[in-house]
């Protein structure tokens, strides 16, 4: 659990300072776009400060930038996933507007405290800073940034469906032509299914593959994963060999997933009389990867590695294990999460196969 806090913890500061930063750079690109226009339109006379203007714009950036990446955009991230779209959005917009008149506030207040030189807190001080919300200034800069927020939100989202970077190279296009890359994939697929979907009937299963499926989801972005495609109870996850074997983040994934479930255990029995268990396999190796359709556009792979990982997936109810790799796999690995232990399984028989492949499983000793 300490290390799923801590992956988290890294993640979302990590996502935050990337926002501080973007809007931080977008507010000052704005600042002097107002001050050259201003300029050259001869509207700025001598008593202006560009100093203390330029002070308080970069108070307004770094508050908006701390307040939107810390809690703000995470909220409204999660309204968008939880609600219909129109109450995500309502919901948006208001939380967005309470912050805008936070945030100008703010401000107007420090800008305010430097023309008077009398402290923040002093009562001209205050009152002359509510003046910037009847302003044209206000107004402007609240559509403004209501469209980055938005656009924000977008990317984050997008980034969230494709997985961490995809979304960068697909906007490049970087597999518009078909290329060859090294992968690591994990097939995961939910114990029992048939016998779970059987129980609870068609749409009480649909809704627990979903609650499955969403909880799982904060471990793979977490350890760098992306999700190639769900394939009913089945979720297939890729990572570039960087990133996978980064703080063995590949294997992680599967004990930052049990930790998810197992932690949202009771929710499951109360609302299902079932926790899902899952089983995965792992596998890694050179993949075809290129944009495939016309009326649907995907990022596809193709390969052996793809099938083998299915297979050895398979190989978990034989062998009465949750996780399985190749040995392959367990040997580029620079290390092992703490309290993992590898343990060799052989040459195993895979179905479809036409050679053994050496299967490993691990053990957590935590």
């Amino acid at each position: 659990m300490g290390v799923l806090s801590n992956r988290r913890i890294r993640f979302y500061a990590k996502r935050a300072f990337w926002i501080m930063i973007a809007w931080v750079i977008i507010a000052n690109l704005i600042f002097f776009y107002d001050i050259i226009s201003l300029s050259n339109a001869g509207a700025l006379d001598n008593t202006f400060d560009f100093k203390s203007a330029f002070l308080a714009n970069l108070v307004v950036a770094v508050s908006a930038g701390i307040i939107g990446g810390l809690l703000t955009v995470n909220l409204m991230e999660y309204w968008l996933r939880k609600y219909a779209f129109w109450k995500a959005l309502l919901l948006i917009v208001i939380i967005y507007t309470l912050t805008s008149i936070v945030i100008s506030l703010i401000g107007a207040a420090y800008l305010a405290s430097v023309n008077f030189e009398l402290p923040v807190w002093d009562q001209e001080v205050l009152e002359e800073s509510t003046f910037i919300l009847g302003d044209w200034r206000f107004l402007k800069n609240f559509i403004i940034w209501l469209f980055i927020v938005l656009c924000t939100l977008i990317v984050l989202m997008i980034n969230d469906k494709y997985g961490p970077g995809v979304f960068r190279d697909y906007l490049l296009g970087k597999y518009f032509h078909p290329k060859r890359e090294r992968r690591i994939f994990m097939f995961a697929d939910i114990k029992n299914a048939t016998g779970i979907a059987e129980g609870l009937g068609e749409d009480k299963y649909f809704h627990l593959l979903k609650d499955f499926f969403k909880d799982i989801g904060p471990a793979i972005v977490q350890t760098q994963g992306e999700i190639y495609q769900y394939v009913g109870d089945e979720v297939v996850i890729t990572w570039k060999m960087k990133q996978g074997l980064h703080n063995a983040n590949a294997l992680s994934c599967f004990y930052l997933m049990q930790s998810l479930i197992e932690k949202k255990s009771d929710r499951y029995e109360k609302k299902y009389q079932v926790i899902p268990e899952f089983k995965v396999g792992y596998h890694f190796g050179s993949v075809m990867v290129g944009e495939l359709g016309q009326i649907k556009r995907d990022i596809a792979f193709s390969g052996d590695v793809l099938n083998t990982a299915a297979r050895i997936q398979a190989k978990c109810n034989d062998l009465g294990v949750a996780i399985l790799s190749s040995e392959a796999f367990s040997n580029v690995l620079p290390s092992l999460p703490e309290g993992i232990v590898r343990e060799p399984l052989g040459k195993q028989k895979l179905k479809g196969k036409a050679s053994e492949i050496g299967l490993v499983t691990f053990r957590n000793e935590n």
